[in-house]
C-alpha cells in the first residue's frame, strides 16, 4: 500500500523543462553522491544520521579545524573540551529537560540518569564556574569543537545537511555589560570572515527575540533585545 504520494504540477511546458534542468544540475552537485565518489564520507545502515568520515574526508575535516582554530587564537579565544555525556540533573538545572528533552538521547550509569549533550552550553558554564575569575580576565572567550547529538526523525535525514550528530564550532564569551557592544561587533566580524570572505557564502541575519517559552528573567530579555 502507498502511505505517501508526492507530486508536482506546472502551468506550462517551459516551467516543466526548467524544473527538469534544475533537477539534473542538482543531481550533478549532490554532495552525497560526490562524497561517495571522492571517498570522503559515508552513511551506514548501522548508524542512520551519523557520518562515517573516511581517510580523505578526515584530511579535509582536520584542515578546516586547523584553519578555524588558528583564526580563533588570533582573536583571543581559548579552546576547551567538555564531556559528551553529563548528568540528567544538569539538564534539569539548565532548562533543556523542560524545553528540549524530546530531541535528546539518554543513558544510565551506575543507576543514575545521564544525557548525551545536544549543545555545549552547560559544559562550558561548568568549566568557567570551576574556578574564581577576576574582572581583569574579561572578556574571557572560551571556544569548543563540541560533538553534539540531536534526535531527528528518520524521514528528514539527508547526507551532511540533516544529521543526528555534528561537531559545532561553539563559543561562550564572558564579559562585563559595558563590553557587550564591542564584543558583538567582534563576533559579527568573525562570522562574516568565515562565511563571506573565505568561503564566499551568501547569508541572511535575523535577530532572535524572546519566545513564549523562555529561560531567565524578563528584564534580562528586555535589556538584551533593546
Amino acid at each position: 500500500m502507498l502511505s505517501r504520494v508526492y507530486g508536482i504540477a506546472f502551468d506550462s511546458e517551459a516551467a516543466l523543462n526548467e524544473f527538469d534542468k534544475l533537477q539534473a544540475e542538482a543531481e550533478l552537485c549532490d554532495h552525497r553522491k560526490i562524497g561517495k565518489q571522492l571517498e570522503l564520507f559515508s552513511v551506514q545502515e548501522e548508524g542512520p544520521g551519523f557520518i562515517f568520515w573516511h581517510p580523505k574526508g578526515t584530511v579535509l575535516y582536520n584542515q578546516l579545524i586547523d584553519f578555524s582554530r588558528a583564526e580563533h587564537v588570533k582573536r583571543g579565544y581559548q579552546e576547551i573540551k567538555t564531556p559528551m555525556i553529563l548528568s540528567e540533573e544538569l539538564w534539569h538545572r539548565s532548562g533543556h529537560w523542560d524545553h528540549y528533552k524530546e530531541n535528546m538521547y539518554f543513558t544510565q550509569i551506575d543507576g543514575q540518569g545521564f544525557a548525551v549533550k545536544p549543545m555545549n552550553c552547560p559544559g562550558a558554564i561548568l568549566a568557567y564556574a570551576s574556578q574564581t575569575h577576576s574582572y581583569k580576565e574579561l572578556p574571557l572567550r572560551l571556544m569548543e569543537y563540541g560533538l553534539d547529538h540531536r534526535h531527528e526523525l528518520s524521514g528528514v535525514l539527508s547526507g551532511l545537511s540533516r544529521v543526528r550528530a555534528f561537531t559545532q564550532d561553539d563559543a561562550h564569551i564572558f564579559i562585563a555589560p559595558e563590553q557587550i557592544r564591542e564584543e558583538v561587533e567582534r563576533v559579527i566580524e568573525l562570522v562574516d570572515y568565515f562565511y563571506a570572505k573565505v568561503f564566499g557564502f551568501q547569508y541572511k541575519v535575523a535577530l532572535s527575540t524572546r519566545p513564549e517559552k523562555f529561560l531567565g528573567a524578563k528584564t534580562q530579555w528586555d535589556s538584551a533585545e533593546k
